[in-house]
């Protein structure tokens, strides 16, 4: 598990500072009643918003939205050149977010992940997505993001999860406090057990060409290869450096494939106490500090789990085809 930073409730007992509001809803059309309610609640207020959905939804809410007055303040996000992988939504959000504030506007945004066609993995990734962002914007100027669930697509887990991450909920129409939210430690999803556990490469700060080539040989096997490998070595060797850097000097690789995915696995010694670790855009004075942001981009997958006891493991994925 990970713990969240010592005052980090999104309720201060006064107007909240970012509203993270739950909206479970069953249906296209209570889906557009509820989003387009959001929307035109919205412009009445000369308030901005940002909507990042699948296609499908993007396309009959553009129309339900129609185009009066104020409709130049809704934007689209084709959440699709994002890629799949979670990690790079919070740094989307803080993008827009900034933009929009920069601008004198107040925001609001409506965000639904893709439930639907997301791996196990991804799901779980998409869980710890909603927990961060708390954390992310609990210092942010405020606005209001709203979360929609499809209960006829998502399993009740994942709506229990959901519950728990959201202070707030939009239930039949009224906007409100949801009693179901629960303010601890993200309960992290087990990583499944590496295919061939056997198969691994103990390294230190002379064996990173090593690791590179285990990597290599193991993807091109399976037929990757091109720029989508040279992007994989490259993420590969920077979570390989940083084992060495700063956990302990060492580290255990595994590299194995499944369900289309070519998926490394790095194991070290070391502690990584920021929930948020490589969901920060860089700046360009940054000196350092750019390794798991970079690795987030050139993977579709990233799962981190560390603890004090434990140590960390950080595993890549990136599909095959």
């Amino acid at each position: 598990m990970i713990s969240p930073p010592a005052a980090a409730s999104p309720r201060t007992g006064g107007t909240p500072v970012f509203r993270h509001e739950l909206y479970p809803y069953r249906g296209e059309a209570a889906f557009l009643q509820g989003a387009v309610t959001f929307i035109h609640d919205a412009l009445d207020a000369d308030e901005t918003v940002l909507v990042a959905v699948g296609e499908d939804k993007r396309a009959v809410l553009r129309d339900a939205v129609g185009a009066g007055a104020g409709r130049e303040r809704v934007t689209f996000m084709d959440t699709g050149a994002l890629g799949r992988n979670p990690g790079r939504l919070i740094p989307a959000w803080k993008d827009w977010i900034a933009k929009s504030f920069g601008h004198g506007l107040p925001v609001r945004g409506i965000s639904e992940s893709p439930w639907a066609t997301a791996t196990p993995a991804e799901r779980g990734e998409l869980r710890y997505h909603e927990w961060l962002v708390n954390r992310t914007f609990i210092d942010s100027p405020a606005w209001w993001l709203l979360c929609p669930y499809d209960t006829a697509v998502v399993e009740e887990t994942v709506l229990d999860s959901a519950r728990r991450c959201h202070p707030y909920h939009l239930v039949e129409g009224v906007h409100g406090d949801n009693p179901h939210f629960a303010d601890g430690p993200f309960p992290f999803d087990e990583l499944t057990a590496p295919r061939d556990p056997e198969q691994s490469l103990v390294y230190g700060a002379g064996d990173l060409g090593e690791v590179r080539a285990r990597v290599a040989a193991c993807a091109r096997r399976h037929g990757l290869t091109g720029p989508r490998l040279q992007e994989f070595l490259v993420a590969a060797t920077e979570v390989a450096a940083n084992s060495v850097r700063h956990g302990g000097g060492r580290g255990t690789l595994r590299a194995w494939v499944s369900d289309d995915a070519l998926i490394c696995q790095f194991d070290d010694s070391g502690h990584i106490r920021d929930p948020l670790v490589g969901r920060y855009r860089p700046t360009p004075q940054q000196i350092g500090g750019r390794g798991l942001w970079l690795v987030n981009q050139l993977c579709d997958l990233v799962q981190i789990r560390s603890t004090a006891e434990r140590g960390t493991t950080v595993r890549l994925s990136t599909a095959l085809s």
